[in-house]
């Protein structure tokens, strides 16, 4: 009976907190559908991975020695030797992206470049709050709304607060349908927020939607070397998607690859949610912080907006700039959904989209920006 009743008496009350994280997680995206595919393997395994004794991360047995648990080893060879799994997820990503709203309205890649904002000031936040720049940078990504380039830059810059980074991240994605609108709100009207505007998309041939990915991969290349691994791979995917002659493949980045690796990260980054590493003071200003990074990513498109508008004559409803993070599409969806409520039959998303598929684009760049400026500094 003792040795049965050896796990339950050595549970402690950061794990079961952990338990209840775990299920929140779960609940969030099984009732809520935010992001589901990314909260449940992370809500699943925050529970696996603090069990007492558990199997599923590394331990010493009496008797047996070294015991390898397989959570903890997808970590080391997924995550922290090569950053394989974000990495190979933005093939997938690639290949689901349309560039044509983008391509056919180039204004909007300013979009994606203004809503980085909040990257810039959750690092200067973090700095103040005490955290080193390594650790404040990694932070601040999580302003990039793109939880692959906030896992690839906190493990390159070896922060050691890459779960509560990526937990974050994920969950203010998940969360942009709430985060957005009030941002939102706080500095529009309500006369501005039902602008309406014309679609006029230019014609984009097929020779431009091959030749994006390969001048955007060469040119952020020399701009942004550190963030070719991720832009790179984006546009590969984008590459398989457009050429014409590999719909198989595209079809396999999209759905087999993408869903596949997705899985795996989730469950994956879990093994930074033991709850020794997790439960701390540091994990709940970083949570702060990331919501601070997301109202000012979307603050920073809008206000763009609305500076453009001083100098054109047909005007930009300023909630397209919001769509500028990097949330495909769900941010886009958001502005749409705004847009409706506002004023029934105000049909903005394809501007949304230009918008939104640009801030992909824009968050890799900034990612690798920060770990060229921070490295220069270590």
């Amino acid at each position: 009976m003792e040795f049965l009743l050896e796990g339950i008496m050595s549970v402690t009350w950061q794990q079961i907190l952990m338990y209840l994280v775990g299920i929140i997680l779960i609940w969030l995206a099984i009732k809520k559908e935010y992001e589901p595919a990314l909260l449940l393997p992370m809500g699943f395994g925050a529970i696996l991975v603090n069990l007492p004794n558990t199997g599923v991360i590394n331990q010493v047995l009496a008797g047996v020695g070294d015991t390898n648990g397989i959570i903890e080893w997808l970590f080391h060879v997924g995550i922290e030797a090569s950053e394989a799994l974000p990495i190979l997820l933005f093939i997938g990503i690639g290949a689901m992206i349309d560039f044509g709203p983008l391509l056919s309205q180039p204004v909007m890649f300013l979009f994606g470049a203004a809503a980085q904002l909040g990257i810039f000031i959750a690092i200067c936040a973090a700095v103040l709050l005490g955290f080193d720049l390594k650790d404040a940078a990694s932070i601040g990504i999580i302003g990039a709304a793109d939880g692959p380039t906030s896992i690839l830059v906190s493990q390159i810059l070896h922060s050691k607060y890459i779960g509560a980074i990526a937990v974050a991240a994920y969950s203010y994605m998940a969360l942009v349908p709430i985060v957005q609108p009030f941002a939102i709100r706080l500095v529009t009207t309500k006369k501005e927020r039902t602008i309406h505007m014309e679609y006029k998309p230019a014609g984009v041939s097929k020779a431009m939607r091959i030749a994006f990915p390969i001048v955007v991969t060469i040119i952020v290349g020399m701009i942004a070397p550190m963030s070719v691994a991720l832009v790179g791979f984006l546009m590969f995917g984008n590459l398989l998607r457009e050429c014409g002659v590999l719909g198989n493949l595209s079809d396999t980045a999209q759905n087999g690859l993408a869903n596949l690796i997705t899985l795996l990260l989730g469950i994956t980054i879990s093994f930074s949610m033991r709850a020794d590493a997790f439960v701390r003071v540091d994990t709940l200003m970083i949570m702060g912080i990331g919501l601070i990074a997301f109202v000012f990513d979307t603050i920073g498109g809008v206000l763009f907006a609305k500076i453009l508008n001083l100098f054109r004559k047909e005007k930009i409803n300023p909630m397209i700039g919001a769509a500028g993070i990097s949330a495909f599409p769900m941010s886009a969806r958001v502005v749409q959904k705004m847009a409706q409520k506002e004023e029934p039959g105000n049909i903005i998303l394809m501007h949304a989209v230009g918008a939104n598929v640009s801030g992909q684009i824009a968050s890799v760049i900034a990612g690798g920006l920060v770990i060229s400026l921070v490295t220069r500094f270590l």
